[in-house]
């Protein structure tokens, strides 16, 4: 390859210190704000800029039991220079609504996602007060890309909760609700979550609701890793993945393959291994992703790595060079792993590959001509389910913080537990 078309590649710590300094999210947020108010003289703008601070734009959910804090999201928004938006700002016609009706929640969604996409909390940020009040609402907020990088949550006693005009009998049914939805909420906002206990002075929870909301989340650059046995759909959500947030889609055997039809000497040595059907070498593997993970894409837009590593060793050579920052396990059983790889075949002629089950070939002329692959045999799949049986702990113990996704269901709902854990950490 002419040197003038190489692929641009960046050093391997590039990507970490990055990460680790908020680089990725530091121009986003400059870029956003020059582009919001054009000004004459750019660079001067951007150095007042990171003088007054105002690189981060707040973006926060206050969530409480009925008449527990309510002043408070109108306070930190008021320090924090944000617009204060409130559930029932946006229900004009709420008064004409009985105290039993909802507006419905894509409704309601729909008019927050508006409202917050505005240029005023464009620009200023946002303090979002009042909604969602159930586990479904923040995901489907999730999923309409209103992602708040601060959330707290208030938590009170009943006799803390008074200052609304409610009846007796009415607070006492919001605030049974508002216990049975706040684990789930909870749940739904793990990562940039903080419980404050409001039965305190309103001066003490200010002060740790206003701390908590001054830290900062970090956008990361993402560099997620797919672990699973063989047919637990590793390709299969990465493709997924890939799609929808544009993040480079990296499957080591397809790498190396592509590698050796290059033709070049290292694609030689790899090549040589695959027509003897032997594993290509450790040293190789991480030859060719240090090459793949250090190009600016997947510096600039994040990789999805699945494919490696297999075993203890792998895992920490990949630590050291490229350390992924999100790491999934796709569990699945051996039955359905073996159902899932035993019933796939290929066309030799067209090169489609089709499932029995899932995907069956369209005419009879097709599905003759089917060939399964050797490593597609039952045989082959239950040896290398037992090797990565056998290498599952040691792998676990590398990536102790990492996710376990159930990948038995249907690949539409593995997708969306695999989104809803991303989105939400």
């Amino acid at each position: 390859m002419d040197d003038s078309v190489r692929p641009l590649r960046v050093p391997p710590n590039v990507a970490v210190y990055a990460d680790q300094h908020n680089v990725s999210h530091l121009m986003q947020s400059m870029l956003s704000s020059l582009l919001i108010d054009q000004p004459e003289d750019p660079i001067r703008y951007l150095i007042r800029l990171l003088k007054r601070g105002r690189v981060d734009i707040p973006k926060v959910l206050v969530l409480a039991p009925p008449a527990v804090g309510e002043h408070l999201a109108e306070e930190l928004s008021a320090e924090l220079r944000a617009v204060h938006v409130t559930a029932e700002s946006l229900m004009p016609d709420q008064s004409e609504l009985s105290t039993t009706q909802e507006l419905p929640t894509d409704q309601m969604v729909g008019q927050i996602h508006q409202r917050l996409n505005e240029i005023d909390c464009f620009s200023r940020g946002w303090v979002l007060e009042g909604f969602p009040q159930t586990r479904l609402q923040a995901l489907r907020l999730q999923q309409a890309g209103v992602l708040p990088e601060h959330v707290v949550i208030m938590e009170a006693p009943v006799a803390v909760s008074e200052g609304r005009s409610l009846t007796e009998e009415q607070r006492l049914a919001e605030q049974q609700r508002y216990r049975c939805e706040v684990t789930g909420l909870c749940a739904a906002y793990q990562h940039i979550l903080r419980v404050i206990n409001a039965d305190q002075p309103h001066a003490d929870v200010y002060q740790q609701a206003l701390a908590f909301v001054r830290t900062r989340h970090r956008s990361r650059t993402p560099r997620i890793l797919l672990l699973g046995p063989p047919g637990s759909g590793k390709s299969h959500q990465a493709a997924l993945l890939s799609q929808k947030y544009k993040m480079v889609d990296v499957c080591c055997d397809q790498l190396l393959r592509s590698i050796a039809a290059e033709g070049s000497a290292l694609g030689e040595e790899i090549q040589s291994y695959l027509d003897d059907e032997r594993p290509v070498p450790d040293s190789l593997v991480l030859q060719v992703l240090e090459d793949r993970l250090s190009r600016v894409d997947c510096g600039y837009r994040g990789w999805i790595l699945h494919g490696f590593p297999c075993d203890l060793q792998q895992a920490q050579s990949l630590q050291e060079s490229h350390p992924p920052n999100r790491v999934f396990f796709l569990e699945a059983t051996d039955d359905v792993c073996l159902e899932r790889i035993t019933q796939r075949a290929t066309d030799p002629v067209t090169g489609e590959r089709f499932h029995t089950v899932v995907r069956p070939a369209q005419s009879s002329e097709v599905q003759k001509r089917l060939k399964i692959r050797p490593e597609d045999q039952s045989q082959s799949v239950t040896q290398r389910l037992k090797h990565y049986r056998t290498h599952t702990a040691a792998l676990q113990c590398v990536y102790p913080h990492a996710g376990a996704i159930d990948a038995d269901k249907d690949p539409h709902s593995v997708f969306e537990l695999l989104e809803s854990r991303l989105t939400c950490g």
